[in-house]
């Protein structure tokens, strides 16, 4: 048992660790000088957004960046979510609509409709962003001005996330949580190692140069989780990646109830763990179970492992721009929703029968 004890407070301080270093070299977007007027292609796949579609194409238009061509790719809707964009275009001669008419052999939705997104594009940069986020103040030219100046082939953020329901309070935060208390953003961008990777799929701005070279969504046509395989593929092919987590700039409401949640999270979750179920459930059982070992030795290491827990979950909160006070009383809430995820991940991952937007991924 003092085995089992100390194997869980070496855990908890390497989780604290990486949590502190990401506090330490916190990477934030800076005002930006001397940017050029590029045209920056905003590539926007949507399915079904009709609810969502609307509010960022509003926040676009407010942007102060204003050399801008907006291109969205209707994926085979059935709602109205076409029909709003052609209002927005009759207004906006920036704004433009394309369909994905059939979905090719061999390809996920998403990845077909980003493929097709940049095809057509023809900014300097490109920036593909989901139907769910507002952007808003300077947020394009201080994006651009850390590509150049960091001479980045990638640079993709993490959204300060919007969370108005109990549902989502348990849900959502388990991202950021995982996210870095695994890993320090600063090696996305540092390290050699293609292993140390991340990005979202929400907000990812490519180098047009770097993405017609490298084709990334081609590449991972068929790749549920396609924003984590392309950082790894241009790491591995010595283009520079950088992750951040976001500001008020770039806001993004992912989910609406714990089921959303629950759904949308069980699609990507075992990529943090090398997409080995094993390694998933040890990491659960470490960080919920863990006090019991470590209880059964003496009521200090007690209190140091809880010390340790609650410094975590008040830095991820801190860095994540979220609510602490939240995340602290729903810590043990927020564990089995993990829980429930990775058990819903296995099944889909050996059922091969994951249906997401009405599709079959896996």
């Amino acid at each position: 048992m003092l085995y089992l004890a100390y194997i869980v407070l070496l855990f908890a301080i390497f989780q604290i660790a990486n949590v502190l270093i990401n506090l330490i070299f916190i990477q934030n977007l800076r005002r930006a000088r001397d940017v050029n007027n590029d045209l920056v292609s905003i590539l926007i796949p949507a399915r079904n957004e009709e609810k969502n579609i609307a509010a960022l194409l509003k926040s676009l238009q407010n942007l102060s960046y204003k050399n801008l061509e907006i291109i969205v790719c209707d994926d085979q809707s059935d709602d109205q979510t076409a029909e709003i964009v052609t209002k927005f275009a009759e207004n906006d001669n920036r704004i433009r609509l394309i369909k994905s008419k059939s979905l090719e052999k061999g390809w996920l939705g998403k990845n077909y409709a980003c493929h097709l997104l940049a095809n057509t594009a023809s900014g300097k940069y490109l920036l593909f962003v989901d139907s769910d986020v507002l952007l808003s103040g300077s947020i394009i030219e201080d994006a651009i001005f850390k590509l150049k100046r960091q001479n980045l082939g990638l640079l993709t953020i993490f959204p300060k996330q919007i969370m108005s329901t109990p549902g989502e309070r348990i849900t959502v935060p388990i991202m950021n949580y995982i996210l870095l208390s695994l890993l320090p953003l600063i090696f996305v961008r540092t390290s050699p190692f293609s292993s140390h990777a991340a990005a979202n799929g929400q907000f990812m701005l490519f180098s047009a140069d770097v993405y017609h070279k490298y084709k990334p969504h081609a590449n991972f046509k068929n790749s549920p989780v396609e924003d984590i395989s392309i950082a790894r593929y241009l790491k591995r092919n010595k283009v520079k990646v950088s992750c951040l987590v976001g500001d008020n700039s770039l806001v993004c409401r992912m989910y609406k109830s714990y089921i959303e949640a629950l759904n949308g999270f069980s699609k990507n979750v075992l990529i943090f763990f090398g997409n080995k179920p094993a390694l998933a459930v040890l990491f659960w059982v470490i960080t919920t179970l863990g006090f019991i070992p470590v209880m059964l030795i003496n009521i200090y290491w007690l209190l140091l492992y809880v010390a340790l827990v609650l410094i975590t979950r008040i830095l991820v909160s801190k860095i994540s721009k979220q609510h602490i006070g939240h995340n602290i009383l729903l810590l043990i809430p927020q564990n089995f929703f993990l829980l429930h995820v990775i058990i819903r991940a296995v099944q889909f991952k050996y059922k091969k029968n994951y249906l997401w937007k009405g599709r079959k991924i896996y």
